[in-house]
């Protein structure tokens, strides 16, 4: 028994940190239809339950992806303050490969300090130069500006390396990608390989396109059901035919059980205003869940149905998108979590959530649109992004309870 307790230990331990992936990338606005840069996290955690979170703590206020169940906002997950600087992260497995130092997993603080203190990208840098090492850190971070800055930086507990999405030589088709791992660290656990060749593949194809824009990222790029070890998009199948099995092994998607929530950062372009940086925020699972966009200029009135409520101990967009999850991953056993019920995101009666969703988020997009043509001219007022909000509030709120769960 004593042999064996170190080892189980030790297995619980990679179990435990191979649920802490994300799929990650940045776009430089000089490859977007509209020449805004994009960053792009499809978070998987441990903590299915998260919040958007205002704050007004540091030199910016600040609007962040938070675990419902950090009461005190001590950590977050991406973001973007009212200067239009953005930040997010995915985790990194092959970087402090062999260091000893005890201290990890401060990334969520890290990014917290960055929002509250950073309105570009060599401010980040100055924060990295500076910060306490060893950092506590394992991580590609990616980065945005108002300037039109945007990168990924590779950090680990004592250096960190700049990779560039407006350069060419860098990042010849104006994205990088990163998954669960660092082009800088060993060869050895390059977790996340599958996700990286699929979303390369996604990439590639919307950018000859000529659709890298913030639709396809929040649709296409965070719905994605494609895999590229078989060759096949799960999606496109079940929407068309009617396969002998309603069930997928996920395991290996972009989008799988262990992703809880997605974020788009959307920049602004030369002479707008930083605070009008656009937020998509999908709250929950992400084939689940709605995009909901958010700006600093609201301050911290956005939608209810996107903040922690103390009754629920949730965000009630995230309640709603896990009882949604819950009739995709039916199989009620400590296995069941690799095994996902596809007819009930897509079929060819087109009733799945997926073909729910997204007409919704069409009406949504539009509108949104139609609004930033006038507000990135003239700055809205406060109170007419909160009359925004509350009609966003009502709307996915009532799409949620017109629409039962099917099973």
């Amino acid at each position: 028994m004593k042999k064996f307790f170190p080892i189980f230990i030790l297995f619980f331990g990679i179990l435990y940190n191979y649920t802490l992936a994300c799929t990650t990338a940045v776009i430089s606005g000089k490859y977007t239809p509209d020449g805004r840069s994009i960053i792009w996290k499809l978070r998987d955690s441990d903590e299915p339950k998260n919040s958007m979170r205002y704050f007004a703590d540091g030199i910016y206020p600040y609007i962040g992806l938070v675990n419902s169940a950090d009461i005190k906002g001590e950590n977050v997950w991406a973001g973007a303050n009212s200067a239009g600087f953005a930040i997010m992260n995915s985790a990194s497995y092959n970087v402090n490969i062999g260091d000893a130092t005890p201290l990890k997993d401060k990334e969520g603080i890290f990014m917290k300090l960055a929002l509250q203190t950073c309105a570009s990208l060599e401010d980040f840098e100055q924060l990295l130069e500076t910060y306490p090492k060893p950092r506590g850190i394992a991580a590609n971070f990616g980065v945005m500006d108002a300037k039109g800055g945007i990168a990924f930086y590779e950090v680990d507990h004592w250096k960190w390396t700049k990779f560039d999405a407006n350069n060419p030589r860098i990042a010849p088709k104006g994205y990088i990608i990163r998954t669960n791992y660092s082009e800088t660290g060993t060869n050895e656990e390059k977790r996340g390989s599958i996700r990286r060749q699929t979303a390369e593949k996604i990439f590639a194809e919307a950018a000859k396109k000529n659709k890298l824009n913030y639709r396809t990222v929040i649709q296409e790029f965070s719905r994605c059901f494609y895999h590229p070890v078989f060759g096949i998009d799960y999606r496109k199948k079940y929407e068309t035919s009617r396969p002998e099995t309603e069930f997928v092994v996920s395991d290996d998607f972009i989008t799988r059980h262990s992703s809880v929530s997605t974020v788009v950062i959307q920049s602004i372009k030369p002479k707008e205003f930083p605070d009008m940086t656009t937020i998509w925020a999908l709250i929950g699972y992400p084939a689940t869940t709605v995009a909901m966009p958010l700006w600093l200029r609201g301050n911290e009135n956005m939608p209810k149905i996107l903040r922690y409520d103390a009754q629920a101990k949730n965000s009630p967009l995230n309640e709603y998108a896990l009882e949604w999850k819950k009739a995709c991953y039916p199989v009620n056993n400590p296995e069941g979590y690799h095994y996902l019920k596809m007819t009930q995101l897509v079929n060819p009666d087109k009733t799945g959530y997926i073909q729910l969703i997204e007409p919704l988020e069409k009406e949504l997009f539009e509108l949104t649109d139609e609004k930033l043509a006038v507000w990135r001219i003239k700055p809205p007022l406060t109170s007419e992004i909160e009359k925004y909000y509350e009609f966003l509030n009502s709307k996915v709120s009532d799409f949620y309870a017109n629409n039962e769960i099917k099973k």
